[in-house]
């Protein structure tokens, strides 16, 4: 068994939608990246690959490389999937905190865990997302982003 920590956070953007555990939010403004910005997918991607001692997202999926421009997240985490089963691993649980002001995420936190463990092909009681605030604290607290953390525990194959 080995065990990864990700984190990742962008600041809002003009534009919708947002995207957050590879689903979206037509009506909500969407995350500054290069990528689709999705916090809570590039956490994952980020424990997933420490665990695996495989370094992290950016070096695997470079912010000034073009054709990560746009990306969707999700293809992002199934590259990073593929490349944690190269090294003799499979994902045997997730756990991702968001830290968001808005939007409500619980209404929406179903969906996301369906979005993530489809993207991973595991079974959704394999991944487990919850959502808090910042309690009006700092750059987030004030709305200006969106953070998340997450754990990926590994089982060898």
């Amino acid at each position: 068994m080995r065990i990864g920590i990700g984190y990742d956070i962008h600041r809002y953007a003009e534009d919708p939608p947002l995207v957050l555990g590879g689903v979206h939010f037509p009506d909500e403004p969407g995350l500054s990246g290069h990528s689709d910005a999705d916090a809570v997918l590039h956490a994952i991607i980020d424990a997933m690959l420490g665990a695996a001692g495989l370094g992290d997202i950016g070096r695997h999926f470079p912010p000034d490389d073009p054709a990560y421009a746009g990306a969707d997240s999700r293809v992002l985490l199934r590259r990073a999937l593929e490349m944690v089963q190269e090294t003799g691993y499979q994902v045997e649980n997730i756990d991702v905190t968001v830290i968001a002001e808005r939007p409500k995420l619980a209404p929406h936190v179903s969906n996301m865990v369906l979005a993530i463990a489809q993207a991973l092909s595991v079974e959704p009681h394999r991944v487990n997302l919850k959502a808090t605030t910042n309690e009006g604290i700092g750059a987030i607290g004030r709305g200006e982003g969106i953070a998340a953390m997450a754990v990926a525990l590994l089982a060898e194959r």
